[in-house]
């Protein structure tokens, strides 16, 4: 792997490593080929410490490919046990930034029930009665409108797949740039405008508790707003 892949570190111990995922990087290798988070953070450990084989990265939670922001990724297999419990038990606080299309009310919050069609990739809104539609849960403020957008700061009480972004279409304000679920005459160069910008978890083995933020990128269209 090419070390011009590796993001840049937030962060790092014996047992974690803190990084900003890229947009339309994948966080694990799969059938496009493309370069991924994993591999490209392997090589970055097997080159930083000399490693004469493989290094150990355990993945413990998930950002969809065109989703940039931070990540938490475990070092050693004590960590990723004790990150992916703190996930499973919902102990890990996640907020995102997320620019929509329209106004939504100043704040709210959104109660879906979310199915995956494994055959299409992609995520519908159902009713709760739907034998495999899971309950997806988030709460959300507007912190900026400008130019016909609104930026929101999303916590998430549940971690479905496509989440934020199914959620949000189906309230009627699709995230900017997105293709799957929002406005498909966006132009095509557009990358989806969902970050996330802040994650906080207690350490696998100190238990001290952990927060890592990013900032607002410079790029349009996050250039249409600042924070107080």
């Amino acid at each position: 792997m090419d070390l011009q892949y590796i993001p840049e570190i937030l962060f790092e111990d014996n047992h974690l490593l803190v990084v900003h995922k890229p947009a339309n990087m994948p966080v694990q290798a799969d059938s496009s080929n493309d370069p991924d988070l994993q591999n490209a953070l392997k090589s970055y450990l097997i080159e930083k410490y000399n490693k004469p084989g493989d290094a150990f990265l355990g993945i413990v939670h998930r950002l969809d490919r065109p989703t940039s922001g931070v990540m938490v990724f475990a070092k050693t297999s004590k960590a990723a046990s004790r990150l992916s419990d703190q996930f499973r038990r919902r102990k890990v606080s996640k907020t995102y930034w997320a620019i929509v299309e329209g106004n939504p009310p100043q704040k709210g919050t959104l109660n879906d029930y979310l199915w995956k069609d494994r055959d299409t990739n992609v995520v519908h809104v159902k009713d709760k009665h739907h034998p495999q539609a899971k309950p997806a849960i988030l709460s959300y403020k507007s912190i900026g409108f400008s130019d016909g957008l609104s930026l929101l700061e999303i916590e998430l009480e549940t971690g479905r797949s496509h989440q934020i972004r199914v959620q949000f279409s189906t309230a009627g304000f699709p995230l900017w740039g997105d293709y799957k679920y929002g406005n498909t005459n966006q132009p095509q160069n557009r990358t989806l405008a969902l970050l996330s910008c802040q994650i906080g978890f207690n350490h696998p083995t100190k238990k001290d508790f952990m927060q890592f933020k990013t900032n607002l990128p410079a790029e349009h269209p996050w250039n249409l707003f600042k924070l107080a």
